[in-house]
């Protein structure tokens, strides 16, 4: 099945209001800025989609990606384990002002709830928060003489994903630490939308270097020279534009 469509548009045009989206990054590595700017554009043009939940390590920088996307109104609440980041105005900001509400994850478990939704696991306990806020309402265990707190799993209606190489079929590799939380949230979410930087024919990954099989990708576009969110950081880049 030929999974590819013809623009970051096209790929992001049934996000609706509502939903829950993965967005893979770990700060600038690995994150899909072109997709998560034709979904701001999308917003722009008509409105929708708004009141999104977002999964993703962070809260973005400056006023690019997951930045932009925030500052354009668009999320109702952020879960993430590193709000602090290097330039988190724009969530900050929204933040104190009461307009996005936050879900405070430790890292290692936000990727194993992202995991454990991709896997069918319903829940599992770790030490990690234990007699701390973050641990407050949740169910605890003890095992072998020590506490450990319930976490449930994390899934979500779309994963905007960056890769490396795609093949038509939705087969993926990433380079190097852009692999992060991508792997993850494309089994985890019930439609994974893929830009990849090099799209081939099927069978032109070898196998054995495939990391995400195509059976969790349900979208491919081409992004030839993706932006990078360091880059467009250190230009001041805004998104939009503003008007001249």
């Amino acid at each position: 099945m030929d999974k590819t469509v013809a623009d970051p548009a096209t790929a992001v045009a049934g996000i609706e209001d509502g939903m829950s989206v993965m967005i893979g990054g770990f700060g600038g590595a690995g994150s899909p800025i072109e997709l998560v700017h034709a979904l701001i554009d999308r917003h722009l043009a008509t409105g929708h989609p708004k009141n999104l939940t977002v999964i993703n390590n962070n809260a973005g920088n400056g006023h690019v990606g997951l930045a932009a996307l925030i500052e354009t109104g668009m999320v109702a609440k952020l879960i993430c384990s590193f709000p602090r980041s290097a330039d988190p105005v724009v969530f900050t900001e929204r933040y104190l002002a009461g307009q996005i509400e936050l879900e405070l994850v430790p890292q290692g478990t936000l990727a194993e709830r992202i995991r454990a939704g991709g896997a069918g696991i319903p829940a599992f306990f770790t030490p990690t928060s234990f007699g701390t806020d973050l641990a407050r309402g949740k169910p605890v265990a003890e095992f072998d003489g020590r506490s450990y707190v319930q976490e449930r799993w994390l899934k979500a209606d779309v994963a905007l994903i960056k890769a490396e190489t795609a093949d038509t079929h939705g087969n993926l590799t990433y380079r190097a630490a852009a692999r992060n939380f991508n792997p993850l949230m494309c089994m985890a979410a019930a439609e994974t939308i893929v830009q990849a930087s090099d799209v081939v024919a099927a069978g032109g990954i070898d196998p054995e270097q495939v990391v995400t099989p195509g059976i969790f990708v349900q979208k491919v576009v081409q992004v030839a020279n993706p932006a990078q969110e360091e880059d467009l950081n250190r230009a001041n880049a805004v998104y939009p534009e503003p008007a001249a």
